[in-house]
């Protein structure tokens, strides 16, 4: 039963999750591939170690924001604060929507950041956009247990799947979109089907919050039967980007929620990575961080054509 209702929410969401997918790819920027995206993201955490931003090949339309601030790229504090690249990064690269989006370590005199980057580049593989989000601790992302950054990212998220074991980009976001629509309209995932693999579990700003083994709340060893009741607090969850790595099998979504409280009070914001094969999420990772109720989108319009859960 489990098994049918997943699968008839799965076929139920494929026309917003199909229309975002083709809104992005309708910009894609087709003649960069995977590397030449990576390398994107290279050449611009080089000018934060460098403090030289005029090395970095721009389209005269560049949109750049730095904690969710839109700044001139010569006037961006992460050129200035950065003094170091730690040894942790994980890519998901969006070749159809010339889109790649990092989780990285770094360092500012010595202190770990968690920096989000996103990168987009244009037709000429110039960089059109870039967004550049720093999470200092627990002040800034509510958890912060950055010995998991410590070295490479998890083996889950960077297993290669085969050819036969990934579905489309549009049955990936279908299957990732059931993730949102639990934590906006269940108690747990497996009220609205979400296809959690047995080993899933779900890592947000480094501390392991679900999944086997897991001890720090109660429930939290079962991320599909997990209470979601703390979301009944933060409010509804809006999603502004998704991001497809078709190879990887990952797809990653810049969710927001609207959180209740004084008017002043803070929003929590979120990276949400899914590792999807096999009809299955077998992890869930997230770069957290709060921004205020104005800045909670991070500085970018919703992209078109997102129906929200």
């Amino acid at each position: 039963m489990r098994f049918v209702l997943a699968l008839s929410l799965v076929l139920s969401l494929p026309a917003a999750a199909t229309t975002a997918a083709q809104a992005q790819s309708a910009t894609a920027a087709t003649s960069c591939d995977r590397e030449c995206l990576r390398g994107k993201v290279t050449e611009v955490l080089d000018v934060l170690i460098k403090d030289d931003v005029t090395a970095l090949d721009v389209a005269p339309t560049l949109r750049v924001t730095e904690d969710a601030v839109e700044k001139p790229l010569a006037q961006l504090g992460l050129v200035r604060s950065v003094t170091r690249l730690r040894g942790y990064r994980q890519d998901i690269i969006d070749v159809a929507a010339g889109v790649a989006v990092s989780g990285v370590m770094v360092e500012e005199s010595g202190a770990p950041v968690i920096l989000v980057v996103r990168v987009k580049v244009d037709g000429e593989q110039r960089l059109e956009e870039i967004e550049l989000v720093a999470t200092r601790g627990r002040a800034d992302g509510m958890l912060y247990s950055i010995d998991t950054y410590s070295g490479v990212p998890t083996a889950a998220l960077n297993y290669a799947p085969r050819a036969e074991q990934l579905g489309t980009r549009d049955e990936m976001v279908a299957i990732a979109m059931l993730y949102p629509l639990g934590l906006s309209n269940a108690e747990t995932f497996n009220d609205v089907g979400t296809p959690f693999a047995p080993e899933a579990y779900r890592i947000e700003n480094g501390a392991y919050m679900a999944g086997p083994g897991c001890t720090i709340i109660p429930g939290c060893a079962d991320i599909g039967n997990q209470s979601l009741a703390v979301f009944n607090q933060l409010g509804r969850v809006t999603i502004r980007d998704i991001v497809v790595d078709e190879r990887m099998g990952i797809v990653i979504m810049r969710l927001s929620w609207n959180q209740s409280g004084a008017p002043d009070s803070n929003r929590l914001t979120a990276w949400e990575m899914f590792k999807i094969h096999d009809g299955q999420i077998h992890a869930v990772e997230a770069y957290m961080k709060l921004f205020p109720p104005e800045l909670d989108l991070g500085g970018w319009p919703i992209a078109p054509g997102i129906t929200q859960p």
